[in-house]
């Protein structure tokens, strides 16, 4: 299951920088993962500032 991005992200960018595969990028005013790319490995989810990153 891939991880997704709730309406309380700030847009930081800090989840972008830790994808070892590049699935997250600024969507409209907050940040997105493709749940095509996303290989659930959590990374994103631990460094998220505001705790808006789950699993789907």
């Amino acid at each position: 299951m891939a991880f997704v991005i709730s309406d309380t992200c700030v847009a930081c960018g800090a989840c972008e920088s830790q994808c070892p595969v590049g699935a997250i990028s600024m969507g409209d005013g907050k940040m997105e993962i493709d749940p095509n790319t996303c290989i659930s490995c959590g990374s994103c989810a631990g460094v998220c500032p505001v705790g808006a990153i789950t699993e789907e």
